[in-house]
């Protein structure tokens, strides 16, 4: 009898232990799982905890914007990069997995002005009763792009402002993309990703504003150091490897001289080549400027050409793994962009 007992005792110990295991796995199976983080500048998706599907979620185009965003979401809302470290944005297009992301998120911040080529065939079929829809550079004057053709001469180093409609039968020009580069236009920026964030998730309002305004003194504060450090700088002229630089300039009085247009895979011409170097020459030109996610030969044969040095001037369109390592981000790239031309231009 004691034999049967136990023998039946181990049978039910057995079946109870073989329910709780199944139970558990399949919570196990059930639970959701987690592979995108807040405030990541990653394109991977997956599902969402329930701390996470309870967070605004935002997307942005390439990283100056994720970098914006960030700063004004704080913990209030997930923001999520698409165009991975190391990448040029100018040519990048969306997977469909990135396309997926895009359509599910409560903000979608871009920078417009021609940048992300892909912008409008993604926004053809999002949903903007459901989200918001940031075009960053809408509503700036926006400067007319350099083209290197035959024609071409240097007094477009400023920039001239696009026009808004085409004239004299003439296709109008590309716009310069690049207005992140520009400390104050920044500010609008940011001022633009706020609006949005706040209309998305009004709850959260008085977090946005306030690290909002956080960030914004910041690039107020980085302003006003390059307005003061080229303010006195010998000469006003610098050349670097693609026309990323005509905002900067005319927001602190320079003049580029770009070696490639809005696009730096464009080569220059021969003769483009020859007349860069011409100018180089008479103002005296001694550092070449390259950039970290382009191939520099263009501008080390330019530099070689006229016994000049190569540096460094980021057009901050992503992070290489060295920035990464060094812990930049946007407001130390500039930085380091201040003190590479002040260098350059009081040779």
């Amino acid at each position: 009898m004691k034999s049967l007992f136990l023998t039946k005792l181990l049978s039910l110990v057995l079946v109870t232990g073989m329910i709780t295991a199944g139970c558990g796995a399949a919570e196990q199976a059930s639970a959701p799982k987690s592979n995108l983080k807040t405030n990541t500048e990653s394109n991977v998706s997956g599902k969402e905890s329930p701390s996470q599907q309870s967070k605004l979620k935002v997307v942005t185009s390439f990283y100056p914007l994720y970098e914006f965003s960030r700063h004004v979401a704080g913990d209030k809302a997930e923001v999520v990069n698409l165009i991975p470290s190391g990448v040029e944005p100018h040519d990048w297009e969306p997977t469909a997995q990135d396309m997926k992301l895009i359509q599910e998120a409560g903000v979608f911040v871009y920078n417009g002005a021609g940048l992300e080529s892909w912008a409008d065939k993604v926004l053809s079929s999002f949903n903007k009763n459901k989200a918001a829809v940031v075009e960053a550079s809408k509503n700036m004057e926006l400067l007319e792009g350099v083209e290197l053709d035959e024609d071409d001469d240097h007094d477009h180093d400023h920039g001239k402002e696009a026009d808004a409609k085409q004239s004299g039968g003439q296709e109008q020009a590309p716009a310069d993309p690049h207005v992140w580069l520009d400390p104050v236009l920044a500010q609008k920026e940011v001022l633009s990703i706020q609006a949005a964030l706040e209309q998305a998730d009004p709850a959260n309002k008085e977090a946005y504003k306030k690290n909002a305004d956080a960030y914004i003194a910041k690039l107020q504060e980085l302003d006003k150091s390059f307005k003061d450090g080229l303010a006195s700088v010998k000469r006003k002229e610098f050349v670097t490897q693609h026309a990323a630089f005509g905002y900067m300039a005319k927001r602190y009085g320079l003049t580029q001289i770009p070696i490639a247009g809005l696009s730096p895979e464009q080569e220059p011409t021969p003769s483009k080549m020859g007349d860069i170097i011409k100018f180089a020459k008479e103002k005296q030109v001694k550092t070449i400027f390259f950039e970290t996610l382009v191939n520099p030969k263009v501008a080390e044969a330019v530099a070689k050409e006229l016994g000049a040095k190569t540096a460094v001037l980021n057009p901050i369109e992503g992070l290489t793994d060295e920035d990464k390592a060094k812990n930049l981000d946007y407001i130390g790239i500039m930085n380091n962009n201040l003190a590479a031309l002040k260098a350059a231009l009081n040779e």
